[in-house]
Parts: structure tokens; C-alpha cells; sequence
């Protein structure tokens, strides 16, 4: 007699109350919500290479490896007590839920079919468009960062290029408000500096001036002492001759 579970069959497949377990005793640090990501990048890349593949290609059928249980095995097989299981299970659970809301706002900025872009990229891309749009209690800049990171980590070498260009744009898109913000903070940065330099030129001038003028003062006033100390010749009266 079969022990499998009903709920992880394929005609009575797991509801996402699956994904909540108790996860008070874990890390929810920075670095655990790092490992977070790379687990979920590699979740991510298995579901897409088979069940996402599968249906997008008619063959439904085959369906046979939803997230949570890719989620469920990755637990097993790795030591996660410093990884953030909460954000890890949310990627996992709501990514796949909005496949085609989060592919739709990738593929707008992409010069290719996104079905022709490498797994780890679109795996990337998906993490990065995620966090973009519901994540906002991290700073634009970090999941930038950190897709950039999980592309060095995971991707290929050359592959920096397109997950820059994209996350750049949907950020811009996604975050606009604290995009712009940035922007203004930057031009006030870059203004207060102008004028920092500016004032440290005139001062730099004003310090040569002074130089120039003391170096002058010092090298004409020797002459004028030494001018002074020389007797004065008797003038020559024109037309007076001298008395025998």
C-alpha cells in the first residue's frame, strides 16, 4: 500500500498552506535573507527547466515537480537554520503564482523572445522583478545588487550586461518614485560639490595673489632701502660757468 500523501499527487495537488510552517527559530538577517535568494534562485531554475516548460510547451502531463515540493526537498537536503525560510518560501510560493505578470514586465525591456534567454538569467530576472514590485522594504539599489550578485554566483560571465540593463529599467518602472528620489539627491550632491570646488578655486587664486604680492613686496623693498642710503649727486647747472 502506497504511503504517498493524496495532497502531493498530481490530481490533488498541494495548496500553498504548505508553505506555512513555523519559522520563528530562523535567520532574518541580511546574509540570511542572501541564502534566501540563492536557494530560490536554484528552486526557480529546476521548476522552470521542467513543470513551466512543460505547460508552456503542451505537456501538461508531465507535470510532475510543483515548487513546494521542490521547496520541500531542498529542505531536506540542506542545512537551513541560517537561511530566511520565510522570504525563501514566499519566492518560491508567489513567483510562480505571477509568472506572467512578472515575465510580461521583463520581456517588455528585453531584445529577444524571453523563452530564448538563458534559465539562471530568466531565474535572475525573475527574483530581481519580484523584489522590485513587492519587496519594498529593500532599497532599489540592494536588489540590484544582489541580482547582479546571484548572476556572478550562478549565471554566466557575459550575462551582467542584460541583467543590468533590465533591472535599471524595471526599477525605474517599479520604483519610480524612489528612483527619482535618488536622482534629485545625487543632483543636490553633485551641486553642493560644484560649489565646494568652486569656492576652494577662488581660495586656491586668492592664496596666489596673496603669494605673488608678498614675494613682490619682499624683492622691491630691498632696493628702496639701498636707494635711500645712496648719496644724492649735486646737480649740473646749464649755463653757469665756474669761477677762477
Amino acid at each position: 500500500m502506497s504511503t504517498q500523501n493524496p495532497a502531493h499527487t498530481k490530481d490533488n495537488p498541494q495548496s500553498n498552506d504548505q508553505f506555512d510552517i513555523n519559522e520563528s527559530s530562523y535567520k532574518t538577517s541580511h546574509a540570511a535573507v542572501r541564502k534566501a535568494r540563492r536557494f530560490a534562485l536554484q528552486g526557480l531554475y529546476e521548476w522552470l527547466m521542467t513543470d513551466h516548460r512543460f505547460e508552456q510547451t503542451g505537456m501538461s502531463e508531465w507535470k510532475e515537480n510543483p515548487p513546494h515540493d521542490i521547496a520541500a526537498r531542498t529542505r531536506a537536503s540542506n542545512a537551513m537554520h541560517t537561511v530566511h525560510l520565510g522570504y525563501y518560501h514566499s519566492m518560491m510560493r508567489e513567483i510562480p503564482e505571477q509568472i506572467d505578470v512578472l515575465e510580461a514586465l521583463i520581456a517588455q525591456h528585453l531584445d529577444r523572445q524571453i523563452d530564448q534567454i538563458d534559465m539562471v538569467e530568466h531565474a535572475v530576472l525573475l527574483i530581481g522583478a519580484y523584489e522590485l514590485k513587492h519587496s519594498l522594504h529593500i532599497p532599489y539599489k540592494v536588489v540590484l545588487d544582489e541580482a547582479m550578485k546571484l548572476n556572478t554566483h550562478f549565471g554566466a560571465t557575459d550575462a551582467h550586461k542584460l541583467i543590468n540593463a533590465v533591472m535599471d529599467k524595471l526599477a525605474a518602472e517599479l520604483r519610480t518614485v524612489e528612483v527619482e528620489a535618488d536622482k534629485g539627491k545625487g543632483y543636490k550632491q553633485k551641486k553642493q560639490q560644484a560649489k565646494a570646488d568652486q569656492l576652494s578655486t577662488a581660495q586656491a587664486e586668492e592664496a596666489v595673489v596673496e603669494q605673488d604680492n608678498a614675494e613682490q613686496a619682499t624683492t622691491e623693498a630691498p632696493k628702496t632701502v639701498e636707494a635711500e642710503q645712496q648719496p644724492r649727486q649735486p646737480k649740473l647747472r646749464i649755463g653757469l660757468k665756474s669761477k677762477k
